[in-house]
């Protein structure tokens, strides 16, 4: 292997490393080998047909297909688009002011990421998914990742790091123009505000009742306060030590959380209405989207990514160990008709619809140019975080996707019917289902009832959203496994799972909020400048209120809707996500070409017109299908109709103002597919013409942020190599010389660090800086 330090200053060690390490045969030999056991995983899921198919397979196929991802196609892009460089300082660096720009190590800003990008998605689409069959879902879920989702997020991340971390919206403006920019910045706003909504739909819907979850939860808060404390006044730079400060913390939370479920007065206490709940989650939006990112955000996203990592970790163990045998077949007749009890519509477009963040995500881009551009020490770091962090998200979506199919078919259906369909009870969840000749299973009441009181709860049946039958899920692999509590311990493994999952989503709730600060505040400074200033506090509360205000009136429409909320709108959730995607999408598509490497804008094009495809189809069946079950202006029509004619009730709705509910959701949700499907196909208009122009004008001057030598040494990867941990080495010793304090406090600002090393600044836990010229 040859080894290329780079410098930007003689006088200091090295800023970069530049490694070029060579085949050798037991690489080859390495690399072989986990290709054969992904060919393999994909052969038995593909192809092989039969009563006994393992869940182990999926595992197989899944990983092995990520890492030969990671290390040959990610690296492709990075070789021929993205070339970091490691004399260029980030955004981080440069603009470091303690509270949105902070140079973070890269274990935090990865877990960060991860946390914020992996919401409800990647839990709810792929449980819903399985309505059709095993074998469409994974197929999108892993293939998809890697031509598309990935490939956006990690691209996405390296323009925005290029331009001092400018937001998607206002990348849109610089490249496309300021009709094409304006347009775009419309559309992400409005989109932002449905996906964080539904978002908050599932959450609550996993708490709502639950005093268990709910104190789980609501603990993370201090606890993720006390973490940022800790690491930047207390012990500066101990990530590790923190890190396991905050899992012993969190572990406690979740036992005394089965204490206060035991505790009549405290779970009375705790045992809170949706609708409580939906005004809680937007006073903790508030607070986490103003509060410096070193407070509760980064701490808390960090801390959540243990959680989230460990706990899909141990169920691929889980499935491993106990082999489970998949229940749901292949592909079933939901995938050919529009009859499915979790959703409507056929297997194209709305599985890859669902599916949402499993595999192509448009939220992720508002992470990747929102918050984590703003946190990255190196632009080296950006494969790592971007390209591998969306790998993770989608290996969340598989282990997802396999928990619910290895269920009993009667309890997934169960589960998933929308009360209006079973009547909330196990005898009509039982009728709907054997009654039903496309879900090809039978079941009884009794079983229902059976499986809600092995997990501690009165009853399973339409416990929508996708969480709780992954927490089932989870519940049925995990206490089989030798060790882990037997059939006794179906109710911990279940309400585990659930805090497992309320966790998950709320980390994608803050950092959307702060996201969502961030484009309000560059797109009103179009208008009023002052508010792009990021130190304005005044602007930064009044951006927070207004989007807060915005999702959190949809989340409040949706916690109440008659036809249970997540059932209407998170198809429209689905097709918001995956327009925004294309907006992403033509943005990048737009740049590659722009900068002079339209022969490689293959890379963006591929995913950009498949996803066009996809959510222009599902956005004309929404607006135009004639079937009530499918299209939102069938169903007003169906519901304004009834009302007309004095009807009190119509099909499983009863009530004149459940009726009128309906009416109005309805409206709303159908307007907002015809704005959304307008505002992106006019985006990818502009974006086309100048990709036209640059192609036939040549390479095209773009908004990249000017040069600035860094003064920052941080590792590429999760685990530094062994030449950056000589550099490292060299960092200590230079710090130790000159007298000053050990490189590593997260969220320390250049002020603070010279006031108290006298001219020396702190730029990040892991990474190591030089004092910067007074």
């Amino acid at each position: 292997m040859s080894v290329e330090y780079v410098r930007t200053d003689e006088s200091l060690p090295p800023v970069g490393v530049i490694e070029r390490p060579r085949w050798t045969p037991g690489k080859i030999v390495l690399w072989v080998a986990i290709a054969a056991v992904a060919a393999v995983g994909w052969v038995m899921v593909a192809f092989v047909r039969g009563e006994n198919l393992s869940a182990s397979w999926f595992v197989a196929a899944a990983v092995g297909s990520y890492l030969i991802a990671f290390r040959f196609y990610a690296k492709f892009i990075e070789w021929k688009i993205c070339r970091p460089d490691h004399k260029r300082a980030t955004p981080a660096e440069i603009n470091e002011n303690g509270r949105d720009f902070t140079p973070t190590d890269r274990r935090v800003v990865f877990g960060h990421h991860f946390a914020a990008i992996s919401g409800a998605g990647p839990l709810v689409g792929p449980i819903l998914a399985a309505q059709m069959g095993y074998l469409p879902g994974t197929l999108w879920i892993i293939l998809g990742v890697i031509v598309a989702g990935a490939v956006q997020d990690y691209m996405v991340l390296y323009f925005s790091t290029r331009r001092n971390g400018r937001s998607l919206g206002q990348m849109a403006r610089d490249e496309l123009g300021s009709v094409g920019g304006f347009i775009a910045s419309l559309g992400i706003l409005l989109i932002m505000i449905i996906l964080i909504a539904v978002l908050g739909v599932v959450i609550i819907n996993a708490l709502a009742e639950s005093p268990w979850g709910v104190f789980s939860i609501a603990m993370t808060i201090p606890i993720a306060v006390f973490m940022g404390i800790y690491m930047r006044y207390i012990r500066p730079g101990k990530v590790i030590e923190t890190s396991v400060i905050g899992i012993a913390l969190l572990v406690l939370a979740i036992v005394a959380g089965g204490w206060v479920n035991a505790n009549p007065a405290l779970a009375e206490m705790f045992h809170l209405s949706k609708t409580t709940l939906a005004w809680s989650l937007m006073i903790y939006g508030f607070f986490a989207a103003v509060l410096p990112v070193w407070v509760l955000l980064a701490p808390r996203d960090y801390l959540s990514t243990f959680m989230k990592i460990g706990t899909i970790v141990l169920l691929a163990v889980g499935i491993i160990i106990v082999n489970p045998t998949v229940q749901m077949p292949a592909v079933t007749p939901f995938a050919s008709n529009s009859e499915g009890p979790a959703f409507a519509g056929s297997l194209f477009p709305f599985l890859f619809i669902t599916i949402a963040c499993g595999a192509l995500s448009g939220f992720h881009a508002l992470v990747s140019s929102g918050t984590t551009p703003k946190l990255l020490e190196k632009e080296s770091q950006a494969r790592l975080v971007g390209y591998g962090g969306m790998l993770m998200e989608s290996f969340v979506a598989i282990m997802a996707l396999v928990a619910a199919i290895c269920l009993d078919k009667g309890i997934y259906f169960a589960m998933n019917a929308a009360e209006p369909l079973t009547g909330g009870t196990a005898e009509g969840a039982a009728e709907f289902i054997n009654s039903n000749p496309f879900m090809e299973t039978q079941t009884t009441a009794a079983e229902l009832a059976a499986a809600g009181e092995a997990v501690g709860e009165g009853s399973i049946v339409s416990r929508t959203g996708g969480a709780p039958t992954l927490a089932m899920g989870m519940a049925h692999v995990l206490h089989q496994v030798p060790g882990f509590g037997g059939q006794s311990a179906m109710s911990f493994w279940y309400h585990f799972a659930v805090m497992f999952e309320a966790l998950f989503i709320l980390t994608t709730i803050d950092a959307g909020t702060r996201v969502a600060r961030f484009m309000f505040s560059d797109w009103m400074g179009n208008f009023w400048p002052k508010f792009r200033d990021p130190s304005w506090n005044i602007g930064a509360w009044v951006s927070t209120i207004v989007m807060v205000g915005a999702w959190g009136s949809i989340l409040l429409m949706g916690v109440t809707d008659p036809l249970g909320g997540i059932n209407t709108l998170f198809p429209l959730f689905g097709i918001s996500n995956q327009l925004l995607a294309a907006i992403a999408l033509a943005v990048v598509f737009a740049l590659v070409c722009k900068v002079g490497k339209a022969r490689y804008a293959w890379i963006p094009g591929i995913p950009l017109a498949w996803d066009l495809a996809v959510t222009m189809t599902a956005s004309w069946q929404k607006i135009f299908s004639s079937d009530p079950k499918l299209g939102y202006w069938a169903q007003h029509s169906a519901y304004k109709q009834a009302l007309a004619a004095g009807e009190t009730s119509l099909g499983t709705t009863e009530g004149v103002d459940a009726m009128r509910a309906v009416v109005r959701n309805t409206f709303i949700q159908g307007t907002l597919s015809i704005v959304f499907a307008s505002l992106v196909l006019m985006v990818v208009v502009m974006a086309i013409a100048v990709s036209i122009k640059s192609i036939r004008t040549g390479p095209m001057e773009t908004t990249e942020a000017a040069f600035v030598p860094t003064k920052l040494f941080a590792p590429a990867g999760l685990i530094a190599t062994k030449a950056e941990r000589e550099v490292e080495a060299q960092w200590e010793e230079y710090r130790r010389k000159h007298g000053l304090a050990p490189a590593g406090a997260v969220g320390v600002s250049s002020k603070e660090k010279a006031e108290k090393d006298h001219g020396a600044s702190d730029t990040g836990s892991g990474s190591h800086a030089a004092p910067k010229e007074k």
